[in-house]
């Protein structure tokens, strides 16, 4: 079997500044190694995509019958779509080949041991090191991208690792599945739960320059439930708390710069 967990990714600012790179690179690593796990006789192959496939404006919450109606939000769109043919991909060799691949949409992780370079991280943990680096420099405020109306959907990384196995051992159809927790949380709010996580008491300021990326994110999470038995356990708080604790205790990281 072949997990495929491999990726260029990044948040907003990564996706705005490497289209190009984000497109070729996920492309290239998806298709031909799902096509050479094929030819060398690979009896499963797991692919794992991203939310950042659905169109922009998709109903809420996501369901996977949706998942081609409209073109994604456009500062993700070339890594969306690059992830998105795998599931092309994967009915194709299954219809041709016989070949058993899957394909899951999981939404934005976070837990400990992300990635908290400030280039290239995610909102959670870009949030988080903010939120630290403000404490340990003494600043007054933090600075975040967009109004904060934006929602998001987070799963923890145990969640998803729980999720990623069920699927491999027990779904075996090229149709696409979600993973995700089914909670969703608006980008203010969840800077001030990471502020109050990390003991950052300081002014939250808007830069409304910089975009707010997708209006929300929610996903139905029922087909993977329904199929395989996945439900996520790890209350967001608590998966929160694991995470700012972890970086907490990571001297090299929390002063690099």
């Amino acid at each position: 079997m072949v997990i495929h967990l491999a990726a260029r990714v990044g948040g907003i600012g990564a996706n705005r500044a490497h289209p190009a790179e984000f497109f070729y690179d996920n492309l290239m690593m998806g298709a031909q190694l799902l096509h050479e796990s094929h030819r060398a006789g690979v009896k499963k192959f797991v692919a794992v995509g991203t939310v950042c496939a659905y169109p922009k404006f998709t109903p809420v919450p996501f369901r996977e019958d949706e998942l081609w109606n409209g073109y994604p939000e456009e500062t993700n769109a070339p890594y969306g779509l690059a992830k998105k043919m795998l599931l092309v991909q994967s009915e194709a060799y299954r219809q041709q080949y016989g070949f058993n691949s899957i394909f899951l949409l999981p939404v934005n992780l976070y837990g400990p041991g992300d990635n908290f370079d400030p280039v290239s991280s995610h909102v959670i943990p870009a949030l988080i090191k903010k939120c630290f680096d403000a404490l340990d420099a003494g600043a007054p405020e933090i600075v975040v991208w967009g109004d904060g109306t934006p929602t998001r959907e987070f799963l923890y990384v145990d969640d998803a690792a729980e999720g990623i196995v069920l699927a491999a051992e027990r779904f075996d159809q090229s149709d696409p599945v979600n993973l995700g927790s089914a909670f969703e949380i608006s980008i203010r709010d969840l800077v001030q739960i990471i502020a109050g996580e990390t003991g950052f008491h300081g002014r939250i300021s808007w830069d409304t320059n910089k975009p707010n990326g997708q209006p929300r994110r929610k996903l139905d999470t029922s087909r993977a439930e329904r199929l395989f038995g996945f439900r996520a356990q790890v209350d967001f708080q608590a998966g929160l708390r694991e995470t700012v604790a972890w970086y907490r205790a990571q001297p090299v990281q929390r002063h690099a710069s």
